[in-house]
């Protein structure tokens, strides 16, 4: 039997619904370390970056810098899939923010930043 009309419709109004579905999926921040907002009681040596979806390394990157404003990170991010990272220098106490940018495999680019804390005497 072949499909009337109204068939061809709700079979491409089905597509549409699905094909927006997947238009609208990001890369959404999934897990930080050290965790947004925290206070770490040693300096960490990396700040690393889990997503929800793959990411295109050519675009993204990570930055931290001291209340002060200057960076502390190495300069270099590496992306690993859906994972980023990047190396710190030796952190004194302080405040440091963290400011990302990711650019999943299907070019969204979406960005965030957060805080944390190194307070050795905080236990």
């Amino acid at each position: 039997m072949r499909p009337t009309i109204p068939g061809y419709c709700t079979i491409a109004f089905g597509g549409l619904i699905a094909g927006v579905g997947v238009a609208w999926a990001h890369a959404t921040l999934n897990h930080a370390s050290p965790p947004a907002g925290s206070t770490v009681h040693s300096a960490p040596q990396e700040v690393v970056l889990t997503f929800t979806e793959r990411l295109e390394p050519a675009f993204s990157m990570i930055e931290v810098t001291d209340a002060g404003g200057m960076r502390v990170d190495s300069g270099k991010s590496e992306v690993n899939g859906s994972t980023m990272r990047v190396g710190l220098k030796v952190l004194p106490e302080g405040q440091y923010r963290v400011h990302w940018r990711a650019i999943s495999r299907d070019t969204h680019r979406v960005e965030g930043n957060f805080a944390f804390n190194v307070d050795s005497k905080s236990r």
